[in-house]
């Protein structure tokens, strides 16, 4: 009985934090557009070139060496023989963790000149700077979400996430729009946006640590026997942390390769400064609506690594096989449908979302990535629960020296077009070279021809419907509007007609069965739709 309470508890947090995890990710891509719409596109391009350094440092830190302490946490508990060796996890994780901050931010800080320069505008230094303190946060809070969730409490985690994503929104959109409107400059309001992460960061560690125990203070405090080898400790801890969030990192490694590039090679051609960091602006227009395409796959991962996990090591009962089959076939559908109609409406959406229509062509291109993101995080974490992490993470770090590379030969060919194809350039590879090794080592069938097929024509279909109705409503129905309410009526009833027509084609096709459906986050509504048609037709 007891064991039965302790698993209903576990997936209780598990799905709690899954639905933290889900709510940051939103408010992750979604505070961009008031952001961009308060800076302008050189604010956020000021801001977008330094953001990668404090987001892959903050990912790895927050959220891999978490999940990293956690995992070793949980396994000591079959340590029996030795009750200090929690305490020694904890403490060679803060140790190593508030090395590697101290280093980081002893590069950023220092190093902001340099690295500013590399990136061909000086002024970014002060907002390399402002960054760096973030990361020296990084070690408490990693620490405490290890903690918790080797002990299965994942309210306090869950919580922590949404509090401190929260606040660190709050005071970026906020704190900018006073600069702007005080008239500092627009890199004081980079500064500014970077203080948020701080600030959010301190909110999320005061949350924690209401959640702390006695017992675990006091456990984190005892004396670390001499007889346990550190080396084999740290060693794991980054393997496993680097591992589990390569594929998280995999996006912002990639804007970090386009920090150093993309700007700098505008330049090179010829292009005045104003209008390259405009341009690049513009560019990063795509990484929100990106961020938003890929939500259900980033969901359906973040399910999909324990049930896997926990499907292999049963003896008997249900394999893990339908779980991942249709983990493959959601990604891969709304993927599809995310990517394609989000290229159909880029123009109005653009333009509702960011003011102007600039650069949609670019942005259209950009946006394929959500298709190849979400096979890749799929992939990812079905190779994570099958206990697979060195290969994939090795993948993906061929495929960022891929996208570097490209971002070398097509920048000076076709301008910023360049680093749009060199990015999915990259995701091509690495999500062609996880589904061939996927294949090598669980050969399943993720889904029959007929799958394919239908969700062919359901393509076709939004297709048709989509583009018609964009013809009459810019052409005639919206156009007494002004420009942007127009392109806001266009773009919203465009979304809404598209998704309602692919959805309901999928419904009517049955391509996923009523007892899939009901696995999914609100898709029991979507059986229930799916079972009313069949009966209809039926009854014909």
């Amino acid at each position: 009985m007891n064991n039965e309470w302790t698993m209903q508890k576990f997936m209780k947090g598990a799905v709690l934090l899954t639905i933290a995890a889900l709510i940051v990710k939103a408010l992750s891509a979604v505070y961009r557009i008031p952001f961009q719409n308060i800076v302008g596109d050189q604010g956020f391009y000021i801001y977008q070139q330094v953001y990668p350094f404090i987001g892959v440092l903050t990912v790895w830190t927050s959220y891999g060496f978490a999940v990293a302490i956690s995992k070793l946490l949980a396994d000591a508990h079959d340590q029996r023989e030795n009750h200090n060796y929690r305490a020694t996890i904890l403490r060679i994780a803060f140790i190593y963790l508030s090395v590697i901050s101290i280093i980081s931010f002893t590069v950023l800080f220092l190093g902001a000149d340099v690295l500013a320069r590399w990136m061909s505008d000086e002024n970014l230094a002060q907002l390399l700077r402002t960054g760096s303190f973030v990361v020296l946060l990084m070690p408490v809070l990693a620490v405490l979400k290890g903690s918790f969730q080797s002990q299965g409490r994942m309210e306090p985690v869950a919580y922590g996430q949404v509090v401190e994503q929260a606040v660190r929104v709050t005071v970026i959109l906020i704190g900018t729009y006073i600069v702007v409107k005080t008239g500092s400059s627009l890199y004081t309001a980079g500064s500014t946006a970077l203080l948020g992460a701080i600030v959010g960061e301190i909110a999320g560690i005061v949350l924690l640590l209401l959640f702390v125990q006695n017992k675990s203070s006091h456990e984190f405090l005892k004396r670390v026997p001499n007889t346990i080898k550190i080396g084999p400790i740290v060693k794991n801890l980054t393997v496993i942390s680097l591992s589990v969030s390569m594929s998280s990192l995999i996006l912002l490694f990639f804007q970090l390769v386009d920090s150093f590039t993309v700007f700098s090679s505008l330049l090179e051609s010829g292009m005045d400064r104003l209008t390259a960091m405009e341009t690049k602006g513009m560019y990063d227009r795509g990484l929100p609506l990106v961020q938003m395409g890929i939500l259900i796959a980033s969901t359906l991962s973040l399910s999909i690594v324990p049930l896997i996990a926990h499907t292999t090591q049963k003896k008997t009962g249900r394999t893990a096989i339908p779980f991942a089959q249709l983990t493959f076939k959601i990604a891969l559908l709304f993927g599809t449908a995310a990517t394609l109609g989000l290229i159909l409406v880029l123009s109005p959406v653009n333009e509702m979302l960011f003011e102007t229509r600039d650069l949609s062509t670019t942005i259209s291109v950009f946006c394929i990535q959500i298709f190849w993101l979400s096979l890749i995080l799929t992939m990812t974490s079905m190779l994570q629960g099958l206990g697979k992490v060195i290969f994939p993470a090795i993948l993906l770090i061929i495929g960022l020296i891929i996208k570097l590379l490209c971002n070398a030969w097509l920048l000076p060919k076709y301008g910023i077009m360049g680093a749009a194809i060199a990015s999915n350039i990259g995701f091509i590879f690495i999500a062609i070279s996880l589904y061939l090794y996927l294949y090598s080592i669980w050969k399943i069938r993720f889904a029959p021809a007929r799958f394919y097929g239908h969700l062919a024509v359901a393509c076709l279909c939004m297709i048709v419907t989509v583009m018609t109705w964009i013809f009459v409503a810019d052409s005639w129905l919206f156009d007494g509007f002004s420009s942007r309410i127009g392109a806001m009526f266009t773009a919203l009833t465009s979304v809404g007609l598209g998704a309602v027509v692919f959805l309901l084609y999928i419904v009517k096709s049955r391509i996923i069965a009523e007892k899939e459906w009901f696995l999914l986050p609100l898709g029991r509504r979507m059986a229930m739709v799916q079972l009313w048609l069949y009966d209809k037709n039926r009854k014909r």
